[in-house]
């Protein structure tokens, strides 16, 4: 099938530091890419996947689950460890999710996370009843574009396909458990207002890692895909002084290059 038009993913050769970047359950890269454009831009080396099952259409990710998703970030990490000397992970939604899963397994090999808005718990009740709804109806409304900012639109799917929810529901209490185990620097933004993933997913996290260096910020003027909105700048800024502080500095400038090929 097709990519849906800014659902490419992206990578940046640039310096010896590198960043992953994990975009949210039926989203796409193109709700990160500024974020990861901005980092490229002063030196970094970026990569931006895109998780199976997205940026085509919501019946391809029925067939996926979170151990897919996980998979091609793991892939994706253990390609920036084998060229850089640093790594730093940041996610958006469940991205958020998989960045700390992929800190809890790798440790050292990860020097620090940024987390914005990450999603480990359910909000709602009614998820307790997709184990057996979503035999019965497949898809739901779509929960793209949470956006505060006039004209801000995100690229994801308009419906949300109820065997993938089944799944990431599984993927969140693996997730809280491992949790303990994160011991990285952690930067984590969440906004005020959020209508897909509650700020007490926020608190969970903050209350159950073990991570001595944390920062909390709390955005208030953007709802959920807060890096496609009025605080997306402060998240570029804060991201790269959090990565600055934390690493031998900034590398050299390299080629962006869309579709998965390293360039430079």
């Amino acid at each position: 099938m097709p990519l849906m038009p800014g659902a490419e993913p992206y990578r940046h050769d640039g310096g010896e530091i590198g960043v992953l970047l994990c975009h949210g359950f039926t989203g796409s890269p193109q709700s990160l890419r500024p974020w990861g454009e901005y980092l490229a831009e002063r030196g970094l080396t970026v990569s931006l996947p895109l998780l199976p099952g997205h940026g085509t259409r919501w019946q391809d990710m029925q067939v996926t689950g979170w151990q897919d998703w996980y998979a091609e970030v793991d892939r994706a990490l253990g390609e920036l460890a084998g060229r850089c000397s640093q790594v730093f992970v940041g996610g958006l939604s469940m991205g958020g999710t998989l960045a700390l899963r992929l800190a809890a397994r790798h440790g050292a090999r990860i020097s620090g996370l940024v987390l914005v808005n990450p999603s480990v718990k359910a909000d709602s009740a009614k998820l307790k009843a997709v184990s057996v709804v979503r035999h019965l109806v497949p898809s739901v409304a779509g929960i793209a574009s949470d956006v505060a900012l006039e004209g801000g639109a995100e690229v994801g799917y308009d419906r949300t396909p109820l065997h993938a929810v089944h799944s990431l529901a599984r993927f969140w209490p693996v997730v809280r458990a491992s949790l303990p185990q994160v011991t990285q620097p952690v930067l984590l933004l969440h906004s005020r207002v959020d209508h897909v993933v509650h700020p007490s997913n926020s608190a969970v996290v903050l209350g159950s890692i073990s991570s001595t260096d944390v920062t909390e910020k709390v955005l208030e003027r953007s709802f959920h895909v807060a890096t496609l909105d009025h605080d997306a700048e402060r998240i570029f800024t804060e991201s790269y002084a959090f990565i600055e502080r934390l690493s031998a500095g900034a590398g050299t400038s390299g080629t962006a290059v869309e579709g998965g090929t390293a360039g430079g």
